[in-house]
């Protein structure tokens, strides 16, 4: 039985519209070129999309798979099993009408399911479940086998070509309209017609205090995001992977929130499908990827108090925590243009942190990013 346990005050993390007016059938043979940077879903939606509307894409992704906060992880134990976490997103629910449509979609390829079973919350003071939710108003769904299913899917589409563990040092700006992107090992990765950036560090002086270097895109030449782009606020988060040998009987739901706790917010069981703590850890640490003896200390800690709540927990037999430095967005930059948009140079952002801190956010800002560049590059 595997669990993941979330730290962070999470919103559920449950993980537009193309113009009408374009006529994708007269594009099939264009030859533009776009790059879109980041894997994630909004990234990865924001490919497929694009590629349906006949252009080319050449997506790249720092690490060495797609998913963002929608990856999977894989764990050996000591014992030679095979452990798999959705260890970002456990889950992710949608309502837009444009989202339900790509969601049906993916159920039509078996991409995703509905995760039907019952769901609630724990005080921590009265050691007690409320709210178990026998049918929850908003359908759940998860990606089939695992929630970076759908991102690996989009990815691997007609028309995208990913190139993964690629890091991008530098995007500039030509004077031919054109942009010209630079990895992070001094690599020539090519020219493009147009860019998508669904990774908000890659603007930010967050990339600086990780990494020693300058952001990869230049803000000056956008003024009028720069602003916006400046410093997103985020919240960390501490994500404490466990596996028992047995089902925990004393948890009668699959998924729950923890209420009057300082420490935990969501807990998940992955094998039944089909942040002030975080805040506190990393002003001693740092934003630089945190070491083995901090991260075995973490989930001790998270552990304990995950047994103190009372439900007699049993010692694990694997246990290892994951930290989300800064991805979770507290604030949402462009709530009714769902990206950011600079059509002089052809540049689009979008990501959860445009629309709202969600899966759906995320996917939501993917479709508008598309729908900007499809129409722009549809008149060249």
């Amino acid at each position: 039985m595997t669990i993941t346990i979330i730290n962070y005050k999470l919103l559920p993390f449950c993980l537009c519209k193309s113009d009408p007016s374009i006529d994708t059938t007269t594009m099939s043979n264009v030859a533009t070129k776009v790059a879109v940077v980041g894997g994630g879903i909004s990234g990865a939606v924001c490919a497929s999309t694009l590629a349906k509307n006949g252009i080319s894409v050449t997506l790249f992704e720092s690490a060495r798979g797609p998913g963002g906060r929608m990856s999977q992880r894989r764990e050996i134990s000591e014992d030679g099993k095979e452990l798999l976490f959705d260890h970002g997103a456990p889950f992710f629910s949608a309502s837009n009408s444009d989202v339900l449509r790509l969601v049906h979609e993916w159920e039509s390829k078996g991409l995703v399911e509905e995760w039907k079973e019952n769901f609630g919350s724990f005080d921590c003071i009265s050691k007690k479940f409320l709210d178990i939710e026998q049918e929850a108003p908003n359908k759940k769904y998860v990606g089939i086998p695992g929630m970076n299913s759908i991102c690996k899917a989009l990815c691997n589409e007609t028309g995208v070509e990913s190139k993964f563990g690629v890091g991008i040092g530098t995007l500039e700006c030509l004077d031919d309209e054109k942009w010209s992107l630079t990895g992070l090992d001094g690599q020539n990765l090519g020219r493009f017609s147009g860019v998508v950036v669904s990774d908000k560090s890659i603007a930010s002086p967050r990339f600086t205090d990780v990494t020693g270097r300058p952001p990869p895109l230049d803000l000056s030449l956008t003024p009028e995001l720069a602003l916006k782009l400046q410093d997103i606020p985020v919240s960390p988060c501490f994500a404490l992977m466990l596996a028992f040998s047995e089902p925990l009987s004393s948890i009668s739901v699959k998924g729950f929130s923890f209420k009057n706790s300082e420490i935990l917010s969501w807990s998940h069981c992955d094998s039944s499908k089909p942040a002030n703590y975080a805040r506190g850890v990393i002003a001693q640490t740092g934003l630089q990827k945190p070491s083995s003896a901090i991260l075995t200390k973490v989930a001790e800690e998270l552990f304990q108090e995950f047994q103190s709540i009372g439900l007699n927990i049993p010692r694990p037999f694997f246990m290892k925590a994951h930290r989300w430095g800064s991805a979770f967005p507290t604030a949402s930059i462009a709530r009714e243009q769902k990206c950011l948009w600079d059509r002089k140079k052809r540049l689009a952002i979008c990501g959860d942190f445009c629309v709202s801190p969600n899966v759906e956010g995320a996917i939501l800002s993917g479709l508008a990013a598309a729908s900007k560049l499809t129409e722009m590059l549809s008149c060249l």
